[in-house]
Formats: C-alpha cells, sequence, structure tokens
C-alpha cells in the first residue's frame, strides 16, 4: 500500500509506517539537517530508509499531481510549536502551523486513510475553537476556505454544512491522547493523533489498546522484585517505595488490567551503551558525551527507573532539563543522541545528521518509531482487511 509522508522530520513516523509494510511514494520534509539525516542513512542503504524519495522542500508549494492517485494512507505530524506548551503557543496564526497544508494534501490526494500526530497542547481549553476547525477540515478536506474568509468564518460555514444532514461526512475521523509509555516505549510522551478514513469504505476501526502500565512497573518493582533482579540491583540499593507508589499499588489491585506488560524505563533503554564519559572510543554511531550537564530547581533529568521525561526540541535550542538523565550517583548527565534515539525507539544502525543540538532538536520533534508501528498497524489491518 502506497503512502504520503508530509512534515517528515528525522522519520520516526515514517519509519513507523514502512515497518507494518507501507510504501512511501513521497516523503516531504523542509529541513535540511533532517533531510540530510535520510540521505546519510541511504549512503549507507540503511532498512529503513532504502529507496525513500525525499522531497527536501516547503510543504506549502508541493505539488501532489506528481504522485500516484493511488495513494493508501497520508501521514505526518504537522510542527507542534504553534501548539506546544514551550512554543508561543501562537497557534492558528504562527506561519509554522501547517494543519492547513495537511487538509490540502487529503483533499488532493483522497487518500484511503490518513494519520496525523501533534502535540497534547493541541487539546487545551485555550485552543479548543481551532482544535474544533481542525477536525472539521479533516472530515469535509473539500470544502475550502475561500481567499476572503477568515479562518473563524470558514469554521462557521463547515459547522453548518455538517448539521445540516447533508450525509456522512466525507472521512469519519476520530482523535485521541495516546501516552507513548503505554505501548512500550520508555518515555512518558503524550501526543493527539488524528486518525480518519473515507466514509466510503465503511472500515471499522479503534485506537489500539494499551500494552504497558504504571501499575506493573510499580508491582515489578514493589512486589515481586523482578525489576530490579533483572537490572542486577542488590537489595541494599535498591529504593523504597514512597507512600504515592504504595497508594498507586493498591489502586492497581483493584482496578488495573493485570495482562498488561510493565511500563519500559530509562534504565531499560540504556542497556548495552557503555558510559560514553567512562568509554569514549566507544566506536557506536552517534554515543558522544557532551559536558555541561546541570541541575537546579524546575531543571532536573529523567530519572533512572521511570520512563524519561520528552525529549523536547525547544524554540531556543534544547532545554536540558529533559534531555538529561540522574545516574545512580545523582550526577546528572546529556543523554547522547544514541541514548536519545533509543529513547524514541529508532534502531541502534539509525544514524543522525548534525550536531548534538540540531539531531537532539530531529529526535526531539519525532514521533517514537514503536507507537508509529502500533497506530500505522492497527491503520494497515483496518485498510487491508476491506480488500479480503
Amino acid at each position: 500500500m502506497l503512502s504520503v509522508e508530509l512534515f517528515a522530520g528525522a522519520g520516526g513516523l515514517a519509519i513507523g509506517m514502512a515497518n507494518v509494510g507501507f510504501r512511501h511514494a513521497a516523503v516531504v520534509e523542509w529541513d535540511q539537517y533532517a533531510c540530510e539525516t535520510f540521505r546519510q542513512n541511504q549512503q549507507h542503504h540503511s532498512p529503513q530508509v532504502e529507496g525513500w524519495p525525499v522531497y527536501q522542500t516547503d510543504a506549502r508549494i508541493f505539488d501532489f499531481k506528481q504522485i500516484s492517485s493511488d495513494i493508501a494512507v497520508v501521514s505526518g505530524g504537522p510542527p507542534c510549536q504553534p501548539f506546544s506548551m514551550g512554543g508561543k503557543h501562537q497557534a492558528q496564526d504562527d506561519a509554522r502551523n501547517m494543519f492547513p497544508e495537511a487538509v490540502r494534501a487529503i483533499r488532493e490526494l483522497m487518500p484511503r486513510a490518513f494519520i496525523f500526530e501533534n502535540v497534547k497542547g493541541l487539546t487545551r481549553e485555550s485552543f479548543a475553537s481551532y482544535f474544533s476547525y481542525i477536525h472539521l477540515q479533516l472530515q469535509y478536506p473539500e470544502i475550502e476556505r475561500l481567499s476572503s474568509e477568515e479562518w473563524m468564518q470558514h469554521r462557521n460555514r463547515l459547522e453548518q454544512h455538517h448539521s445540516s444532514n447533508r450525509g456522512a461526512p466525507t472521512y469519519n475521523v476520530l482523535f485521541d491522547v495516546l501516552n507513548a509509555a503505554d505501548y512500550g516505549v520508555p518515555q512518558k510522551r503524550e501526543r493527539v493523533f488524528f486518525v480518519g478514513f473515507r466514509s466510503d469504505l465503511g472500515a471499522q476501526w479503534h485506537f489500539p489498546k494499551k500494552t504497558h502500565s504504571a501499575a506493573e512497573l510499580l508491582k515489578s518493582k514493589w512486589i515481586t522484585g523482578e525489576y530490579w533482579t533483572e537490572h542486577k540491583i542488590s537489595k541494599r540499593m535498591r529504593p523504597t517505595a514512597t507512600s504515592k507508589q504504595q497508594a498507586e499499588l493498591a489502586k492497581h489491585f483493584t482496578t488495573e488490567n493485570t495482562s498488561l506488560l510493565r511500563w519500559k524505563t530509562t534504565r531499560d533503554a540504556l542497556i548495552g551503551l557503555p558510559d560514553p564519559e567512562v568509554f569514549p572510543a566507544n566506536n557506536i554511531i552517534n554515543h558522544i558525551f557532551t559536558p555541561g550537564a546541570k541541575s537546579y530547581v524546575g531543571h532536573t533529568g529523567s530519572l533512572l527507573d521511570e520512563p524519561a521525561k520528552t525529549l523536547k526540541a525547544g524554540h531556543h535550542g534544547v532545554p536540558g532539563g529533559e534531555n538529561m538523565f540522574i545516574k545512580d550517583n545523582g550526577a546528572v548527565r546529556y543523554f547522547t543522541l544514541r541514548e536519545a534515539a533509543r529513547l524514541q525507539t529508532f534502531p541502534d544502525s539509525y544514524e543522525f545528521h548534525g550536531s548534538w543540538s540540531q539531531a537532539m532538536r530531529q529526535l526531539g520533534n519525532a514521533v517514537p518509531v514503536k507507537l508509529a508501528e502500533v497506530v500505522a498497524g492497527s491503520v494497515a489491518e483496518s485498510l487491508l482487511a476491506l480488500q479480503s
């Protein structure tokens, strides 16, 4: 099944799509460093990006007519800074708001389905009107905004059309906020996903069920001790459960689905990687020590035995509090690019182009590959079921 990837960034969503069987007809990204990451991996014949047609261009000027008309899925992560908690919160007034281009792609390609991802901040109350506008545009992409219209006027027109009972929407669109940690990613990363299927297909789909749980991580630490045993941490070196953790454990026995797996942690992600400060000549791609990490109030690193904090790209550089971790001795250290890539579940063979800050920006903007596989895999199953 053919797909088109917009706003591809470093390729997390695109790789996840490819891993579940989609074949990219176009991968569109304007950032030079991200495109160099693709080219670098293609030069090394990386199986993740082999043969991808990469277009380094602004999505606003990309001509979709050059692509096959039989596109199964359009996917992408429109730049999230307009809606990010760490951004300027300008939403529809931010020049980086690319949701109009996502809608244009749907209108011109009419794929069977689409997958778009963005920051949880998009669901904030202050953005509620624009959120509903995005939802309506994705349902009725053929109803274009007129050059004379403000976005609120266009939204009003879409609402009138939607409420007039003129038939089913062009696309049936669902949205939900997913925490990557609930799907086996060693990072607490909450993102909103929009998934739509063309209504004439009659597809039956729901968001994938969680596979991992915080409660199971607590249980493996404080009841069975399996977590500490797995990591060869002696009893005298193990911390004790806090009162909050004990309360969460008690809740687990009454409400939690015990068939789930435990959350993955930062320590899980770093297994097998030597400390680059101790072993600088480790010959591991992108695994170089970056000095200067400091901890202060409101600027602390990720805990080793919890999923990492959300990696962030930052509007003015990278905020180190989210991109460093607390070692067993209490000291803090920046994640290497390879460690950050592990947190985003990129394969170890995947190389990132640019300086630490440039590459970390790519990683901070990426969709975790494993989460992409879960969502894209469920969409693929529904589309294949329609063909059988």
